[in-house]
């Protein structure tokens, strides 16, 4: 993504765009900091700060007063990402010090993702799959969030990488979808099996027929949302909240309530579990499993491995076979 001069418009707008320039020189996609960024240049306008000498600790104080957030990691971005612009401005001397001084939040244990059995998550495409559509502003919803929901929970991609899909990522001939400039600026390729192939399938030809028909597919979006733009990754979250009073879900003491992003831990989870119920060590396949999901090291997939009670049986299993030969080795 290009980031252009006028996405910023406030007195900083020069600076910002040169900094967001720079972190994307270095590899990063940088697009949730720039809408942190964007978020505060909007209120530099709003409150008629003309000047970079004009944005003071009140000033940077009273903007994060105006966007609370509940959890302290939410909060802590946001600090973190006008530090990383104030320390970039002060070491290339448009400023002589950063005006940031507000505290970190400190945050307690944080909850337990929520683990979608399969059974809700069948749920939730059935749900998906009956949105009704909003004629000439919104075509084919239901069809385009069963897809959807269907990519994120068996394949575990993220839900960026969704929303950034073209029609001509979906190498249907050898069944895979082409991840493009993803996290840290890999590009990966995913497989997929033949029920998921079934569904892009389907998808294709009911949604996309008329794209492909006129040779747009190179360019054109697989997933569109309003007004036929690309399908952002807010509303997709916008409308798996609004589904979730419907799958019936018990939210545990300590976990935290479903999110989006928790398909993705479902995957992992559910991965790890098939693992075990086939005879198959996960210590073996842990690194095949750190680059389908596209991370660069293995310890990042493990944040993803939340234990269940169905993984700690299937482990406990696990154990009480390795362990027998040497009980029935010491009866003897």
């Amino acid at each position: 993504m290009t980031l252009h001069t006028e996405a910023f418009v406030g007195p900083l707008a020069r600076e910002m765009t040169q900094f967001v320039a720079h972190k994307r020189a270095l590899g990063r996609r940088y697009d949730t900091e720039v809408y942190a960024l964007r978020l505060f240049d909007r209120y530099l306008v709003t409150q008629a700060v003309g000047t970079i000498a004009a944005v003071g600790p009140a000033v940077i104080k009273e903007f994060l007063a105006t966007r609370p957030r509940k959890r302290p990691r939410s909060y802590n971005h946001l600090l973190g990402v006008l530090r990383q612009l104030f320390q970039w401005l002060a070491d290339r001397g448009y400023v002589d010090r950063s005006p940031v001084s507000c505290p970190i939040r400190r945050g307690g244990v944080a909850p337990a993702p929520f683990i979608l059995a399969p059974e809700a998550v069948r749920r939730l495409l059935d749900r998906a799959s009956q949105l009704r559509d909003f004629p000439g502003v919104a075509d084919h919803r239901g069809p385009t969030y069963h897809a959807i929901f269907a990519i994120l929970y068996g394949l575990g991609l993220r839900v960026g990488e969704v929303s950034r899909l073209d029609i001509v990522d979906v190498d249907q001939e050898r069944k895979l979808l082409v991840i493009r400039d993803t996290k840290f600026g890999k590009d990966r390729l995913v497989p997929f099996g033949p029920r998921l192939g079934a569904v892009l399938r389907r998808y294709l030809d009911t949604c996309c027929a008329s794209e492909a028909e006129r040779g747009d597919a190179a360019s054109a979006p697989l997933f569109v949302g309003r007004y036929g733009g690309r399908l952002g990754r807010h509303q997709i979250g916008r409308v798996f909240r609004s589904l979730l009073p419907e799958l019936g879900l018990n939210v545990p003491k300590g976990m935290s309530p479903p999110h989006l992003h928790d398909l993705r831990h479902s995957f992992a989870v559910g991965t790890l579990l098939r693992w075990y119920r086939a005879g198959i060590d996960p210590a073996q396949r842990i690194l095949q499993l750190s680059v389908f999901m596209g991370h660069v090291q293995p310890e990042s997939t493990a944040i993803y491995l939340t234990i269940t009670s169905d993984l700690l049986a299937e482990a406990g299993k696990r154990f009480e076979s390795l362990t027998e030969p040497l009980v029935d080795r010491r009866q003897r």
